[in-house]
């Protein structure tokens, strides 16, 4: 659509001397080029006739000449109705275009949109003392993404994950961990504990900060000593691991403190590698808090102000609402800790851009935060970008919530998705696939329905059809590779086309069409960050390479090498479509 919009746009300037928008689109069913659907369409004479006053059908006239005296057009070209342009391409067009990407498949899908650049990409960003929920699966599995999406750009991304080791989430935890523990030392309790594997530890805590959080909002006694271990904790992260302290009751509330981080950032990395993720950096609060309150602190009056004896930024002005950033007792809320992992990160690696990614409940949050930043370092937040999704649910659940420990855990959607794949050498890759498809084949931004029986359908919308499709296409290759005992090598017996003899069949050039477009969905995904669109295509690709398998044959036909090909491109497409959205193809299914 390009190519032919590019060709009218210089054939207009020269016979009318006129500048025009030229909008090709895929042509209405029921247009036709030598009796055929034709597969472009372009309403641009019409426009032209409007401004030349002229017919607009004298206008097409005129183009259509010119197009057609063009040998290196590779398109047929009639007109239609008042003066519509329809377009079919040629057999030639399609063989040409199929050999450039057999012979060098990376070259023609390759896009430097961030070549030479630094990108932070934060994402997941679970709280110690809590179990990974559904929600952090699917934000990790968009982030990742996400990540492949600008390595494949050029990008140097360094996978950040930050999380709250301190803050009210985390003394009420304690409050509860110091009840479970009762008069054992912390010592015994911690000992005994780490005898047990990091998720069941890991679901000891989530416990903990439920029944924490219930005695928090129902009995006054436990608020205040909540309130009172806040204030403990940070002392305690804000210092030395191996620190020994005086008083015997902090000392205690160290230790504990020291085992559920240390066990909760064990428990992350162990369920990120049974995704296939790696991240490269861990901001947990306590480490960026010093930095936030030292940039807030520096512009309290020009930017944040006092009010009650808190430290806040007022959002009115802005369009937007109020937020404390210091609270009474001089401790810095999630807002200044937000600041100070901006400016950390900035120190860490002067990036060039800054992706964050989080639920949409912190949507108007982040615009705070960042327009508080805004007026002070506004370098920083040009280069940052905030992308925002929705809830995940199961069908006919209700919302979730970490408070009330109704949430869905992250492993029990892996377990229930490995029942139903069942095991064998895939069952890994397919469970894998089945779940990350399922996930970012919807848009960010809006709430997700979860259905584990969709997710493995061999039939439908799912990543377990798309990688049986691929397995499909290896096996064609493997088999005629075998019957003829030697590497296949397509690309300059499709440019010559068997002699000339190759007449495209219907399947085929729909398919080879499909294959054509994937530079152009790559760089869409990758300019608005939507693994969804690259999903989207390869679902719909897939779907014409299965029409394309009932139909042409291709192992014994005439035209074998110049089919096998097309298969090759297929699976050359499948097999970096489907690794950009972290998914594996195995070896058989």
């Amino acid at each position: 659509m390009n190519e032919i919009s590019k060709k009218i746009k210089n054939i207009v300037a020269e016979i009318f001397d006129a500048d025009v928008a030229v909008d090709v689109t895929v042509a209405p069913e029921g247009q036709k080029v030598d009796g055929q659907q034709a597969e472009f369409a372009t309403n641009v004479c019409m426009k032209l006739a409007g401004i030349l006053k002229m017919n607009p059908r004298e206008v097409a006239e005129q183009i259509m000449a010119r197009l057609r005296a063009d040998d290196s057009f590779g398109f047929d070209v009639e007109i239609a109705g008042p003066g519509f342009l329809n377009f079919i391409a040629q057999d030639e067009y399609w063989k040409h275009n199929l050999a450039e990407m057999v012979a060098d498949f990376d070259k023609n899908i390759s896009c430097d949109e961030y070549s030479g650049k630094t990108v932070i990409c934060e994402f997941s960003d679970p709280n110690p003392f809590k179990v990974l929920h559904v929600g952090h699966l699917y934000t990790s599995l968009v982030g990742d993404s996400i990540s492949r999406l600008v390595e494949f750009a050029g990008g140097k991304v360094v996978r950040a994950n930050f999380g709250g080791d301190v803050g009210l989430h985390v003394a009420k935890n304690m409050y509860a961990i110091l009840r479970v523990k009762g008069e054992k030392s912390a010592d015994e309790f911690v000992k005994e504990k780490k005898a047990e594997s990091y998720a069941k530890q890991a679901e000891f805590l989530g416990n903990c900060y439920v029944e924490g959080t219930r005695a928090y909002e129902d009995d006054d006694s436990a608020r205040k000593e909540i309130t009172e271990l806040n204030a403990i904790l940070f002392e305690i992260a804000a210092a030395a691991e191996d620190k020994k302290w005086e008083d015997k009751k902090t000392q205690e509330i160290a230790t504990l403190y020291w085992w559920g981080r240390s066990t909760s950032y064990e428990y992350f990395k162990e369920f990120y590698a049974k995704i296939g993720l790696k991240f490269d950096k861990y901001y947990p609060e306590s480490t960026v808090a010093e930095r936030g309150l030292e940039e807030v602190r520096a512009h309290v009056g020009d930017v944040y102000k006092k009010s009650d004896g808190a430290i806040v930024f007022e959002g009115e002005p802005f369009g937007l609402h109020t937020r404390v950033f210091i609270n009474k007792e001089g401790l810095p809320t999630y807002e200044t800790k937000d600041v100070g992992l901006i400016f950390t990160k900035w120190d860490d690696y002067k990036f060039d851009c800054s992706i964050v990614i989080t639920g949409n409940e912190q949507l108007d949050y982040m615009k705070v935060v960042l327009k508080s930043v805004e007026q002070y370092a506004p370098q920083l937040v040009e280069r940052t970008t905030h992308l925002t999704h929705g809830m995940v649910r199961l069908p006919g659940n209700e919302k979730m919530g970490s408070r009330k420990g109704n949430f869905i855990k992250a492993v029990d959607v892996l377990d229930e998705v490995e029942a139903l794949v069942g095991r064998s050498a895939a069952s890994e890759d397919v469970t894998l696939g089945a779940i990350k498809y399922a996930f970012l084949k919807y848009k960010i931004g809006g709430n997700i329905e979860f259905d584990a029986k969709e997710s493995v359908s061999t039939t439908g919308n799912s990543g377990v059809y798309l990688q049986y499709s691929a397995v499909r296409a290896k096996k064609i290759l493997a088999g005629i590779e075998k019957d003829s005992g030697a590497e296949i090598s397509a690309g300059e017996k499709i440019a010559k086309g068997n002699g000339g003899n190759w007449k495209l069949s219907e399947h085929e050039k729909k398919l080879i069409r499909k294959l054509e477009q994937y530079k152009n969905v790559l760089a869409e995904a990758v300019g608005d960050l939507t693994p969804h669109k690259l999903a989207g295509y390869l679902f719909e690709t897939a779907q014409e390479f299965s029409r394309f398998y009932e139909n042409v044959k291709v192992a014994g036909s005439e035209f074998e090498t110049e089919r096998v090909g097309i298969v090759q491109v297929y699976l050359h497409v499948m097999e970096h479509g489907l690794g950009l959205l972290g998914i594996e193809i195995p070896e058989e299914m």
